[in-house]
């Protein structure tokens, strides 16, 4: 499964994300009010800019935490 479609079947409730690289590092930490739009922003074919694109280009693995609301993430 693409890293776009995990995104697809994220929740859409409040949560913290993590995007991973190969090796396991932590790339990038990010809070949402809806995870599944959130996550699946940075496979849009809007995310154009240089630094998102190199991000993206690195991320092996998204885990995701739901939390109840989102000034809890």
């Amino acid at each position: 499964m693409s890293l776009a479609e995990r995104a697809d079947r994220l929740p859409t409730t409040p949560g913290v994300y993590l995007f991973k690289s190969a090796r396991g590092s932590v790339l990038y930490v990010g809070k949402a009010r809806d995870l599944r739009k959130r996550v699946g922003s940075y496979f849009s074919r809007r995310a154009t800019d240089a630094k998102t694109h190199a991000l993206v280009q690195a991320i092996a693995r998204i885990d995701v935490t739901v939390t109840a609301t989102e000034q809890d993430a």
